[in-house]
């Protein structure tokens, strides 16, 4: 059994139903996302976990003990919020120590405590400040650390990174990820950054309109989607529109190029998509799908050249690898696009 065990959640505001049928099981120790646009029910989980909110039906299961019903300090659950929720009237410490000290722990003990998650955040000298004289990624460090500090069976995070700047997001996630994997804490992560939740998950669950549209690793959510809202919210993808040849034996055409899907199609016609990644600059090895194209635009990033093609009336993005021996297209160039049948997802 899983260690936190979702079931059949459901969650209505009056006859708004914004979380419907979802379940999900938790290991020990593991990291997941929720990950989604604005209004797809994810925070209202996460609430529901944490106790703030009660659910409509369903059951909500840590360690095997039902939480239903149990209010938020029962559940033993560590929750940061995206607006860091300090006290501006204690020190550091004394946010750090404040669950601690509601609990009634010893003063030495919830000193030792607070001196511990302060070391593990890397702010071991600044217990003494107020919040208003750190950073905003200092005190989301402090909010983690007083979230941990009690030592919770399952941590929260409610977008925790949203009100930060780019540098701080991607340096801060990855700490977290750091901590959340030393003190082997089984956590849930919401956002509706997809970077954020493919660099740093076990798994994600992708929600749509109060539903788990898909579960499954970050390499699998991004290269083997499920549903065609998943295959268009994770990521970019370039959409194609093949014509079936022979509907029983899967045979497709995509401008002069016949190839084979696994499985029978219906239908006059099928839309596929595929990765920037996995479409090449002139013939590539393997590739088995190719298209005449011509340049339309090129943005140089650095390390990585981003092309945009028009092939057959249809924009293709297309990401290619910097060589200082090889300048990229110029704009106007006819060329052509190659890409392996294989690497195309197919859209339902």
């Amino acid at each position: 059994m899983a260690f936190l065990d979702i079931s059949h959640l459901e969650k209505s505001f009056g006859t708004n139903r914004v979380v419907k049928d979802f379940s999900l099981g938790i290991d020990k120790g593991e990291f997941i996302s929720l990950l989604g646009p604005s209004g797809c029910g994810k925070t209202t989980v996460l609430r529901m976990v944490a106790g703030f909110e009660d659910p409509s039906l369903g059951a909500i299961r840590i360690g095997g003990v039902d939480m239903v019903g149990k209010r938020p300090n029962q559940r033993n659950i560590g929750m940061v919020f995206q607006a860091y929720a300090l006290f501006p009237n204690l020190t550091v410490a004394e946010n750090v120590g404040f669950g601690l000290k509601i609990k009634g722990v010893a003063r030495a003990e919830r000193e030792a405590r607070v001196a511990e998650m302060l070391a593990l955040i890397g702010l071991p000298d600044l217990g003494g400040r107020y919040p208003f004289q750190l950073s905003g990624g200092q005190q989301q460090r402090v909010a983690l650390a007083r979230a941990l500090a009690p030592k919770p069976q399952v941590l929260l995070l409610d977008e925790p990174l949203s009100a930060l700047d780019a540098k701080v997001r991607v340096s801060l996630r990855n700490e977290i990820r750091a901590i959340q994997r030393e003190l082997g804490i089984t956590t849930i992560f919401v956002t509706h950054d997809q970077e954020e939740a493919l660099s740093i998950s076990d798994r994600i669950v992708v929600m749509n309109g109060g539903i788990a549209d898909q579960v499954g690793t970050p390499f699998e959510i991004y290269n083997r989607p499920t549903t065609r809202f998943v295959a268009n919210f994770v990521g970019q993808l370039n959409i194609f529109r093949a014509d079936v040849e022979v509907a029983s034996e899967g045979r497709l055409r995509l401008g002069e190029t016949s190839f084979f899907l696994d499985g029978p199609v219906s239908g006059s016609s099928v839309d596929l998509a595929a990765r920037p990644e996995a479409i090449s600059l002139g013939r590539s090895a393997g590739a088995d799908v190719v298209l005449p194209a011509v340049i339309r635009e090129v943005h140089f990033l650095g390390s990585v050249i981003r092309l945009t093609a028009e092939a057959g009336g249809s924009r293709v993005a297309l990401d290619t690898f910097n060589r200082p021996d090889m300048p990229p297209p110029a704009l106007g160039a006819a060329v052509e696009l190659s890409l392996s049948s294989r690497d195309l997802i197919r859209l339902g």
